[in-house]
């Protein structure tokens, strides 16, 4: 009987035995599940940066070169507009321009960006007009805040340079992050692509 109940014992300790090692092992696994979800989610809010491409276009070109980017990118796409549509006529649309550069203008828009807030990086597209940008670009960048934000301008000339553009971005985004800007051609995506290659949008 006594060798019977040192058994018996013998059975109920090796059973527990496996019983709490089991246990210990699934709390161990789910915690490592656990640590490794959280991992991952704290790798995809590091990467995943939102994108917005604004960008002012009259004629399209710059137009073509936004959407360009915006299929290699992704992110969010708009048109700034303003209330008062420029002259269609070429002539008629430079003599506006050229004063509203005089004067420093800020023409009024209707685009608006209500969540702002919400994205990481700006591309800013125009054309040059009278060596920089058109003031409708100034009223966009004066109107939200951009502390802490990456502005990555681009633009469209007929012979100009996106550097004769940069002294007013930088004015303007003097909280931000600006980084090195294109004079792009609706036509070369491959110079699109290599600039953002380089910039490291391009994974």
């Amino acid at each position: 009987v006594l060798e019977m109940k040192k058994l018996l014992c013998l059975c109920l300790i090796i059973v527990a035995s496996l019983l709490f090692g089991a246990c210990g092992n699934g709390s161990a696994t789910q915690s490592e599940q656990n640590q490794q979800e959280t991992q991952a989610a704290d790798n995809s809010q590091n990467t995943d940066k939102k994108i917005l491409i604004a960008y002012f276009s009259h004629s399209g070109n710059t137009e073509k070169v936004a959407q360009e980017i915006h299929e290699i990118v992704g992110g969010d796409i708009v048109k700034i507009e303003t209330v008062n549509p420029y002259p269609s006529d070429y002539h008629e649309c430079t003599e506006v321009a050229k004063a509203e550069k005089e004067n420093n203008a800020r023409p009024k828009l209707s685009t608006v960006v209500n969540n702002m807030e919400d994205y990481d990086t700006i591309f800013i597209g125009y054309p040059i007009w009278w060596h920089t940008a058109p003031m409708a670009i100034g009223t966009f960048l004066e109107s939200y805040d951009l502390s802490g934000k990456t502005i990555v301008p681009f633009c469209t000339s007929g012979g100009s340079d996106i550097a004769e553009s940069m002294p007013m971005i930088n004015e303007l985004c003097q909280n931000a992050t600006v980084k090195e800007g294109l004079t792009a051609s609706p036509s070369n995506v491959s110079e699109i692509k290599d600039w953002l290659n380089e910039l490291g949008y391009i994974k």
